[in-house]
């Protein structure tokens, strides 16, 4: 008797002890160089216990079934095309297992690394952001893995998130150093969003999530070198900003001079936001706790007062250029400086007084990938990034506010194309003498022309390229740290044409077009 149950302990304990509940996989899991992968393959073979768990679905399918259509929970839904079940069939010979559950994203460690076959592309895929739910929907189907799929995989992600939070669908993959970090990306799906639904499509079967305001990382050398150029574009604006100034004020005296007036509060607003963006990314490394709490708050209002303010003068500057340009008669406004100036820095200010009693400035972190693909933090002086609504008040204030003028100026630009050429047509004798200098006129024309969009703020439309391309940062941050510089440029091109209109008259559509960006014959 006592043989027979050493035989039994033996052959029946060790049995005993490697049986599993599904929801301790996970656990048994951790400890795993890849733990993905180990949880992956023990959810096929768990035992569930007690009463099923709506969270946890495990089915066994024959030949017959084409498709499968699966609730996880209240939440989440799974499709799964005939193709993917087709593929684990063959094998499998016969019969698969498929397994769709949730998991906890606090799970998975956000430590990336960049490994060797990994490029630019892959980390432009990378996502940073937060788990909607914290909710992880893990699909299996097979012993194998399935991807490349030519019929993709539906997955469903319930939401109740408003209209102005942003949503994407990602997956998760392993850092390849075997110690079970990784990272979040879109290769290979797409997100489709609808009123309380997201809806992503995947060629593969892995880790599913959606994050909310994902943003994109940059690897650490592009962020280096893009503050670098950022810090050297910002200090050459403010001093030739400043320059700028006191030409304006050394050629020109007559302070009834409306144009003057817009030009020189647009480059006062240029000079504040390129003076405080320096002090806000120099003096928030600087900063203790005890300071932090409140001058870093004070310098985000300041940079986000200078960032509105330089978006009204510019749309100011637009409308100013309409009333002369295409609106050139019986025009007059009383103490039309005083009320533009009431707009110009006005607005900017209520704005910012609204945003300072509901606390939404302090330090704003921004997500870098080091030269080893690991994650790091930058800060600066911005809108908090723990402020609940950061993102509908960035929206509202730094993003509408600046589409919204540049597609306004970009119109503008465009009637200001068709007035020069309009101008061009109506010079009557001169014609024939402007068409023997057709080259030296299309320069002056284009140089009129860039003036003009640097003075209308169009390089802020390459904003959208930064959310393309690495590249695209390179092009935005270059234009729009310079923009003092082109500034000043453009204040010497009008004064130099002026001085040269002064003693020949020969282009008169062109003097027209400069002066009339420049001068404006109505007094106050």
């Amino acid at each position: 008797m006592w043989i027979v149950l050493g035989l039994l302990t033996v052959f029946w304990l060790p049995d005993i002890q490697t049986a599993y509940y599904c929801e301790d996989a996970i656990v048994r899991c951790e400890e795993d160089s890849v733990w993905t992968r180990c949880y992956e393959d023990k959810i096929l073979t768990c035992d569930q216990r007690g009463r099923s768990n709506p969270h946890f679905v495990r089915l066994s399918l024959n030949s017959s079934l084409e498709t499968l259509n699966v609730a996880v929970g209240q939440q989440h839904r799974v499709f799964i095309p005939l193709s993917a079940l087709k593929r684990t069939r063959r094998v499998d010979k016969g019969q698969t297992t498929v397994v769709a559950t949730v998991i906890n994203s606090s799970r998975f460690q956000l430590d990336p690394h960049q490994g060797s076959d990994q490029g630019q592309a892959a980390q432009l895929k990378r996502r940073s952001g937060s788990v909607m739910g914290q909710s992880v929907l893990v699909v299996r189907v097979g012993e194998h893995p399935v991807k490349n799929l030519l019929v993709p995989v539906r997955l469903t992600f319930r939401h109740n998130l408003p209209e102005m939070e942003e949503g994407t669908c990602v997956f998760w993959q392993d850092s390849g150093l075997e110690n079970g970090t990784g990272f979040w990306i879109t290769d290979g799906c797409d997100t489709n969003r609808t009123a309380s639904e997201f809806v992503c499509t995947c060629n593969h079967l892995s880790f599913f999530a959606v994050l909310v305001n994902p943003v994109s990382s940059v690897a650490k050398r592009d962020f280096m070198a893009l503050s670098y150029i950022s810090y050297i574009g910002s200090a050459l604006s403010v001093v030739f900003t400043i320059i700028s100034l006191i030409i304006y004020k050394c050629t020109h005296r007559r302070p009834t001079d409306k144009s003057i007036g817009v030009h020189m509060n647009l480059t006062v607003a240029l000079l504040f936001l390129h003076l405080s963006f320096l002090v806000c990314c120099f003096l928030v490394q600087l900063l203790n706790e005890n300071w932090e709490n409140w001058v870093c708050p004070g310098l985000g209002l300041l940079l986000h007062w200078s960032l509105l303010a330089t978006f009204s003068w510019m749309a100011l500057e637009g409308f100013h250029i309409y009333l002369l340009l295409i609106r050139v008669f019986n025009i007059y406004i009383r103490r039309y400086l005083l009320k533009v100036s009431l707009v110009g820095w006005g607005l900017p200010t209520l704005t910012v007084v609204v945003c300072w009693v509901f606390s939404v400035y302090g330090k704003h972190t921004l997500v870098v990938i080091d030269d080893n693909g690991q994650n790091s933090t930058a800060h600066m002086c911005w809108l908090s990034s723990d402020f609940p609504q950061m993102r509908p008040v960035y929206y509202t204030t730094t993003v509408t506010l600046p589409c919204s003028v540049v597609l306004s100026n970009c119109c503008l630009l465009v009637l200001v194309v068709i007035k020069l050429r309009r101008l061009r047509r109506e010079g009557g004798n001169n014609w024939r003498n402007m068409c023997k200098d057709r080259g030296g006129q299309l320069v002056k024309d284009c140089t009129t022309v860039l003036g003009l969009s640097c003075v209308l703020g169009l390089t802020w439309a390459f904003t959208s390229t930064t959310y393309v391309s690495i590249p695209g940062m390179y092009i935005f941050t270059v234009l729009n740290s310079l923009q003092g510089v082109f500034m000043f440029l453009w204040s010497l091109a009008l004064i130099s044409r002026s001085r040269a209109d002064n003693s020949s008259l020969r282009d008169t559509s062109s003097q027209k077009m400069m002066m009339t960006s420049f001068n404006s014959n109505n007094e106050k």
